[in-house]
């Protein structure tokens, strides 16, 4: 029997917003990589966020733990620069200054995101508070976590969007989040590069995080039954692909050269060769190259 490699043996990680979903997936994959991995959000076994989900910060910990990493969770509101500050201090005190990964994972605008209306018919007060949950909190976060990365001069700083051209998704200010995510990945790569330090970001393609599951009415057991109301449900993917795909960009020894890029676990798995958790490989790409672009366009190319 062959033990299963662990390339990031040794190595700190931090996923900010790590409760559910793809921050969930990427932190137990990196913890399965041999990370010990800082795991952050506002919900825990001492209460729920204001999202109301079960999920917690604790139940991704022991996940990453059982992976074979070692998994810490911090109760953090990432919008609180002072919760923020107070996290990186303890990060840096018990590893010894080292953080070797940032993963920016922090969202929560499902609740906040109006599909229905225009720009000029949405409420503004809840448009401005999803801008500041989901692009506030990765500047706060970066902010204080990356001279941690500055001072040993290494590491990867991961900004995990949805999807990676201009093409507009549907919602004026969910799209004006996501695409910003992107630029901070941009704007970081630019200014860490003397220090040897990349930036990317990630998207996944359609993602079977915990919410879509209950939408469609399955569990992770039965979910092709989901196609059954959508079929384009049945080329979505876990949160493991997702951090698969980061967990293969950390253990790279020549990510410098992504960085500033926006990349895509459809393009990633063919360089890396890694699989979902079935050990199938999704690619929304190509399903919606063969599927969707005569109703809806092309995903365009890559920013």
């Amino acid at each position: 029997m062959t033990n299963k490699p662990r390339p990031l043996a040794g190595k700190v990680a931090l996923v900010a917003g790590g409760t559910r979903g793809g921050g969930r997936g990427i932190a137990v994959e990196l913890g399965a990589a041999g990370a010990t991995v800082y795991v952050t959000g506002r919900s825990s076994a001492a209460g729920r966020s204001d999202s109301g989900r079960p999920e917690t910060i604790e139940q991704t910990a022991d996940a990453v733990t059982a992976a074979g990493g070692r998994g810490i969770p911090v109760r953090v509101d990432h919008s609180r620069p002072d919760e923020v500050r107070g996290l990186i201090d303890r990060i840096a005190a018990e590893r010894s200054g080292q953080l070797d990964v940032l993963v920016n994972c922090v969202w929560g605008g499902d609740p906040l995101t109006d599909w229905e209306h225009p720009l000029w018919e949405q409420d503004l007060d809840t448009g401005l508070r999803l801008i500041r949950q989901a692009v506030e909190t990765h500047v706060i976060t970066s902010r204080f976590a990356l001279p941690l990365l500055v001072a040993r001069k290494r590491g990867l700083v991961v900004e995990v969007t949805d999807g990676n051209t201009a093409r507009y998704r549907g919602s004026f200010f969910y799209d004006l989040a996501k695409s910003a995510v992107i630029r901070l990945a941009v704007a970081q790569a630019a200014e860490l590069k003397p220090h040897g330090i990349a930036a990317v970001a990630i998207t996944p393609g359609f993602l079977r995080s915990e919410t879509m599951l209950e939408t469609f009415g399955v569990t992770e057991a039965n979910w092709r039954d989901g196609a059954a109301s959508d079929p384009d449900f049945a080329y979505s993917e876990t949160p493991a692909y997702l951090g698969r795909a980061v967990a293969a960009l950390a253990a790279d020894p020549d990510v410098m050269a992504k960085s500033g890029r926006a990349l895509a676990t459809w393009g990633l798995y063919r360089e890396y060769g890694f699989t979902d958790a079935d050990g199938t490989q999704p690619d929304w790409a190509a399903h919606w190259d063969s599927a969707l672009v005569a109703a809806h366009g092309p995903l365009g190319d890559p920013l």
